[in-house]
């Protein structure tokens, strides 16, 4: 189980995340530099206990429509060989020392976690917790499909990025999100609520297994 430090990091993600996102090609611009506060997420625990897996919900309020975005992280102890243009940078953490912070969507332990979730092998954590299962995680668990596996990031319907997944998994992660309800299939998906600016909670589905 991953252990969560209340300590600090320098810079924090959200400083690296305003610079990072407006680098997406599925980010709204809004002309401004991006206004981002915690919205919700959670975590998933690497088996082998080296690499921190998060799954971070951020709104930017830089624009007249604020726009929630999902974004998989993963924190390593050290460079992830041949993955320099995933890496969203780095942070001094106040226990561990120098973190790598990666786009979880190019990191293979993440999407093989992201397989195992889908599947029924793994657990959704609390974001801020050591050791707690987080229940408001909703997860439908789908089947392994019998080709070969990736992980495809959409927005309005076109495909952004994928990365090779174990377990023949293709699928699909939202990054801008909405609260359109998922198709009623025997396909795996997760839904999480995430806070809005009123203090309302929404929910919706960021991860599902594709056809």
């Amino acid at each position: 189980m991953a252990v969560i430090h209340r300590t600090t990091m320098s810079p924090t993600k959200l400083e690296l995340l305003t610079a990072w996102l407006p680098t997406r090609p599925w980010y709204r611009d809004s002309g401004r530099t991006p206004e981002l506060t915690k919205a919700g997420g959670f975590r998933l625990d690497d088996p082998a206990g080296a690499v921190g897996i998060e799954f971070m919900l951020v709104t930017d309020g830089s624009g007249p429509d604020a726009r929630t975005y999902h974004l998989p992280l993963t924190y390593r102890g050290a460079r992830l060989d041949g993955a320099d243009e995933a890496l969203i940078g780095t942070s001094t953490h106040g226990v561990l020392g120098q973190r790598w912070i990666y786009d979880g969507t190019r990191d293979p332990v993440a999407a093989a976690q992201i397989a195992a979730l889908l599947t029924g092998r793994a657990r959704p954590q609390a974001q801020s917790e050591s050791n707690t299962p987080d229940p408001s995680v909703i997860v439908t668990v789908g089947e392994l499909a019998d080709t070969a596996g990736e992980l495809v990031s959409t927005i309005d319907g076109r495909a952004q990025t994928d990365i090779a997944m174990s377990g023949g998994v293709i699928a699909v992660l939202r990054q801008v999100l909405n609260t359109a309800a998922a198709p009623d299939t025997a396909h795996g998906r997760v839904s999480v609520p995430w806070q809005l600016g009123d203090g309302s909670t929404a929910r919706g589905v960021i991860l599902a297994i594709g056809a």
